[in-house]
């Protein structure tokens, strides 16, 4: 019998130089999928990872919330890892150097478990493409973080910028759940209204759509456009407050309506945004957060 996950995250590790606008250096570990599972598995869903590693960097393992043998690491020929410096003390605007990327996934790396959704969480163009999208879709439901479809590395300087995924119109269609931050969607739609981006994407193909912004997240499921507040009362762990969003919606969305979903998801990046590192909290902690800063 095949083992089963709520939500199974796919992407890379990422060795982090973190300086802030002052130009303090904190290195840490970091990436999509470890920000993602411990969203999830704090809320009490099953959560796995697919991730590749060099040789001799396995130690970064350590910092998953969920247990050792859910976790599906594959050898790469160099691990992943980037300097992000940040210009505002909020720290919305960054600038993010690739130091080295990660072998690319294929529908082999992709253990043969049962899964209630395929969580496509990449860091850079080229982690995947939008054909394993389109294969995984054939297994079950997707969810597709957008930021590894737009973020592209320079080969002479090795910045990263963005631009519009090409292929969208095409794989769009294969995509469940699609997550942006509000410039991505800006970037993907020339929409600056982030009700108008989440419809056009919608129309374009994405079953539900969620876009993220630093003061409320937006879901969209072609009837209704749904939003929550963020209530955080600082923001001392702002990494990773996508990746917390998404993977909390999208393993809620297993058993609860968008509305439902939306909240808990709010909720649980706003209380991991008071925190730096992954959340560690539990579900009960999230009701409560619901109760005091949401009055629900």
């Amino acid at each position: 019998m095949a083992k089963f996950y709520d939500i199974l995250s796919i992407g890379h590790i990422s060795l982090d130089y973190n300086i802030d606008y002052l130009d303090n250096e904190i290195v840490e570990v970091g990436g999509a999928v470890i920000y993602s599972s411990a969203a999830a598995h704090a809320l009490g869903h099953k959560a796995g990872v697919v991730t590749k590693l060099a040789e001799g960097d396995r130690d970064r393992l350590n910092v998953f919330t969920i247990a050792k043998e859910d976790v599906y690491c594959l050898p790469s020929a160099k691990s992943t890892s980037i300097r992000n410096k940040y210009h505002t003390p909020d720290k919305e605007r960054r600038t993010c150097t690739c130091i080295a990327q990660g072998d690319p996934f294929t529908e082999k790396d992709i253990p043969g478990v049962d899964c209630g959704v395929y969580h496509f969480a990449g860091l850079i163009y080229g982690d995947f493409d939008g054909e394993l999208i389109r294969q995984m879709s054939l297994r079950g439901k997707t969810a597709v973080d957008v930021q590894a479809l737009l973020r592209h590395v320079d080969k002479n300087t090795s910045l990263m910028y963005f631009e519009d995924w090409k292929d969208k119109l095409t794989y769009l269609p294969y995509i469940d759940y699609l997550k942006t931050d509000a410039a991505e969607a800006e970037i993907m739609t020339g929409k600056t209204d982030r009700a108008e981006a989440a419809r056009l994407l919608h129309k374009w193909g994405a079953k539900e759509v969620v876009i993220t912004h630093n003061t409320e997240v937006l879901a969209y499921d072609g009837n209704e456009i749904y939003t929550c507040p963020i209530k955080a009362r600082n923001l001392s762990g702002r990494s990773g407050r996508g990746d917390t969003t998404f993977a909390a919606y999208i393993s809620e969305r297993g058993h609860a309506g968008i509305a439902d979903s939306l909240l808990w998801a709010t909720a649980t990046v706003s209380a991991k945004m008071e925190k730096p590192g992954p959340y560690k909290g539990t579900r009960a902690d999230i009701e409560d957060y619901i109760r005091r800063f949401y009055g629900r």
